[in-house]
């Protein structure tokens, strides 16, 4: 992140932003115009994406902050949101995002790794995969199934979390209390 806030390229922060936060793809992100955006609903509306249909998108949060203070310094002489050197067509980010990748110093992480980010930020903060597979788009949840898998740390920490609640009841007093030191170790 802190790559792509120094970058040259004045959008790519603020794309990046947006697909953590949307889980969009990156050619739904560049394509977007400003009547797209509804800042009363707080969402985002694609009109084309991969699989042909309509999708709704909530803008919430930072990036909801960051799209109102964007849309002060927007570009009036085109319809994207990010447009490039002309107005016509949307910005290219494809050098921006590699030198930024470089500077992160980070190895084989593409643009659509953010999406699959996304995902697993949702299924980390309790979302069902329906609710992932309504975000992403997807029509099966075989698909969700791939973009959201938990890392082992997680699920060991949500496993244990549920085993505290439950079997907490049923310990002393002691054994809860050392139990609790335990976790913070």
């Amino acid at each position: 992140m802190n790559a792509c806030k120094k970058s040259g390229n004045q959008y790519l922060y603020f794309i990046v932003v947006l697909a953590l936060s949307t889980g969009a793809r990156k050619g739904e992100i560049l394509n977007l115009k400003w009547e797209n955006i509804s800042f009363e609903r707080q969402v985002i509306t694609l009109e084309e994406t991969k699989n042909g249909e309509r999708r709704v998108l909530p803008l919430q949060g930072y990036a909801y902050d960051l799209m109102c203070e964007f849309f002060k310094h927007r570009n009036i002489v085109s319809d994207y949101l990010f447009p490039g050197q002309s107005a016509l067509y949307p910005v290219d980010i494809k050098k921006s995002w590699e030198n930024a990748i470089k500077i992160a110093n980070l190895t084989d992480f593409r643009f659509h790794d953010l999406r699959h980010s996304a995902a697993s930020y949702l299924a980390m903060d309790g979302a069902s995969i329906t609710d992932i597979a309504e975000v992403l788009g997807h029509k099966t949840l075989q698909m969700v199934k791939r973009y959201s898998h938990l890392s082992e740390a997680h699920t060991k920490k949500v496993v244990a979390s549920m085993n505290n609640k439950i079997f907490t009841e049923t310990m002393s007093a002691q054994e809860a209390e050392e139990r609790k030191e335990d976790e913070y170790v």
